[in-house]
């Protein structure tokens, strides 16, 4: 394949910024995650910022069907001419936001759930996870590469500063590991930072399930949205339709200190938490 570089300037291109335009130029880091995604000839792959191909070249010869998701239409047509040129056939290029993107109805193209894979924009990383837990009825697995910073962030254990948000809601329906490291000198051009490689397979069937899963959510961003304070302080932007009397009747049903922050609570006690509220709600 031709370096980003040269492809863009024939085109007369230029990476987006304000898309978060950082395309992968170390084929050996592409064969690496391919390698590492596990897939076989019969997996139907929904790639993410597939940009110049340097991961749907490889993809589309060990899966059985690509859905590329490229927005930039300058972009898009240059990848279309790529994949023309390696002779693949098996790549629908979707020229769409990931966000606004119908798992459900590729999934039933598919016949059979999707297995994610991309080099995630920065600027959207938090999103599209958060995307894929809440349509994870449609995924398997996804194996994306964020900011390292993000990445430890997604990995991270109760009581450490990286516990957040995005932790619970990752350790509340998957299992995460890290695969590889990938050096900020890895794309063009540069992001200046360090990128990380994250499996997540989605569980079939949630450890602890909560009663009401879109208000689990809300309740762990409320929680984390002030993380510095304490939970019965940080639930009040909930706007709960609940007496003080009902809260601390809540809090000791699920057998939690109201006094303690978020990032001290496991998952399940995030779910019991949920789960007490939602039946006085």
């Amino acid at each position: 394949m031709h370096t980003p570089k040269t492809l863009l300037k024939a085109w007369g291109l230029r990476p987006r910024k304000s898309m978060g335009q950082n395309f992968l130029t170390n084929l050996d880091v592409a064969a690496a995650i391919v390698d590492r995604s596990e897939l076989t000839h019969s997996d139907s792959v929904l790639e993410i910022g597939a940009g110049l191909g340097a991961l749907t070249v490889p993809l589309a010869r060990r899966a059985k069907k690509v859905y590329a998701v490229e927005p930039d239409r300058r972009i898009a047509a240059l990848l279309r001419n790529e994949l023309l040129a390696h002779e693949l056939s098996n790549v629908d290029v979707i020229e769409e936001d990931i966000l606004v993107c119908d798992l459900g109805h590729l999934a039933a193209t598919a016949n059979g759930s999707l297995k994610v894979i991309g080099n995630l924009p920065y600027h959207i990383s938090s999103q599209v996870v958060v995307h894929l837990v809440t349509h994870r009825q449609f995924v398997s697995r996804a194996v994306l590469m964020f900011q390292k910073e993000l990445a430890q962030r997604l990995l991270a254990g109760p009581g450490t500063k990286t516990y957040g948000r995005l932790s619970v809601l990752l350790r509340y329906c998957s299992r995460c590991r890290p695969l590889i490291d990938v050096a900020a000198s890895s794309f063009y051009p540069s992001p200046g930072v360090d990128s990380a490689v994250v499996a997540i397979d989605f569980e079939e069937t949630v450890p602890y399930p909560a009663t009401a899963e879109s208000f689990l959510f809300d309740l762990v961003r409320a929680g984390f949205g002030k993380r510095r304070k304490m939970l019965k302080n940080a639930l009040k932007d909930m706007h709960l339709p609940l007496s003080e009397s009902e809260m601390q009747a809540a809090f000791a049903e699920a057998g939690i200190d109201a006094r303690r922050r978020a990032e001290t609570l496991r998952v399940q006690e995030f779910v019991n938490l949920s789960n007490a509220l939602t039946h006085r709600k």
